[in-house]
């Protein structure tokens, strides 16, 4: 079926300290954007002050890693001094269930983040997000409904909004996860892919599970994608002793757990020359990646991919 979900769209690392994480994906070989957060008034008459969540992307030829961290209303402690402060236009009749979907958003993720730093975001991108949403209901899985947002972009030709048309699934212990509409190629040359580690594209998040409930979430997840789980996916499922054989030396801060996601780059040689050079542990997979671990990676394990002789970069 054309809508089925086949890759991801971005995983979501929640943080405490917005600066030292984007430090740590500098030296991990990304290109990282100064953080926007939105700035709403508290009532009527007052001035904007930051709220909810302040975020930035490394982006992908066709999906990102985003770095999130929750805020208080009008807190900008560990935000970095070139925060792009975005304000929020309400009228003032909506101004409180506005005020109130940020603040529940807002505690999601400080209660992940205090659950454990790391990914708690898993979102697959979807052609066709109507058809989808159709779908997962049919399949007996609750999800919001399909939700547009406006993103402000810098492009060649000034600030535009890009829209984003998404659905978050109901009820997932792991975190946040859905789907969003295929990111739209019109906005594809407003996207850093120059990085300095070669990352091409996400192309897969691992989620560690209880022994036992591996079949119970696989057949989950077979929902939420419309075919089975693959081998080498979007999403790859696990228990604690498959993690060990996946990723060495590596321990699930908590269970279930998004452990860790996968980039593809053209050249492994030169990631390990530059991580090592940026001081960061590399360790080896099985299957011949290579990884930082979650220990040095702010509780989250990043693994790159050689890209295959043959295959076509995204």
């Amino acid at each position: 079926m054309s809508h089925d979900l086949t890759r991801l769209h971005h995983v979501g690392h929640v943080v405490s300290d917005m600066a030292r994480a984007m430090a740590l994906y500098r030296r991990l070989g990304f290109r990282v954007a100064p953080p926007a957060v939105p700035a709403l008034a508290p009532r009527e008459g007052a001035a904007p002050e930051p709220f909810g969540a302040a975020n930035t992307h490394a982006d992908l030829a066709r999906g990102f890693v985003e770095l999130v961290t929750p805020l208080k209303p009008g807190e900008t402690e560990g935000l970095p001094s070139d925060t792009r402060i975005v304000p929020l236009q309400a009228p003032p009749e909506t101004l409180p269930l506005v005020m109130s979907r940020i603040e529940e958003t807002s505690a999601r993720l400080a209660g992940w983040r205090d659950r454990f730093e790391g990914l708690h975001i898993l979102m697959f991108s979807s052609p066709d997000i109507a058809a989808a949403a159709d779908r997962l209901t049919a399949a007996g899985v609750g999800h919001g409904g399909v939700n547009t947002v406006g993103r402000p972009v810098e492009t060649p030709d000034g600030v535009r909004t890009e829209p984003i048309r998404y659905l978050e699934i109901d009820g997932a212990p792991e975190g946040r996860v859905g789907v969003v509409a295929d990111l739209d190629p019109e906005f594809r040359p407003a996207r850093r892919l120059d990085h300095p580690n070669g990352a091409q594209d996400l192309v897969e998040a691992v989620l560690c599970v209880p022994e036992g409930q591996l079949p119970l979430v696989r057949e989950r997840y077979e929902r939420y994608l419309g075919h089975p789980v693959l081998p080498e996916g979007p999403v790859t499922l696990l228990t604690t002793a498959g993690l060990a054989d996946l990723l060495p030396g590596e321990v699930p801060p908590a269970l279930p757990a998004l452990v860790a996601s996968t980039v593809t780059v053209p050249d492994l040689a030169r990631v390990r020359g530059l991580l090592a050079e940026n001081g960061l542990p590399v360790r080896e997979t099985p299957r011949g990646e290579l990884f930082v671990p979650a220990e040095a990676a702010l509780g989250a394990a990043l693994i790159f991919r050689q890209i295959r002789h043959g295959e076509e970069e995204p």
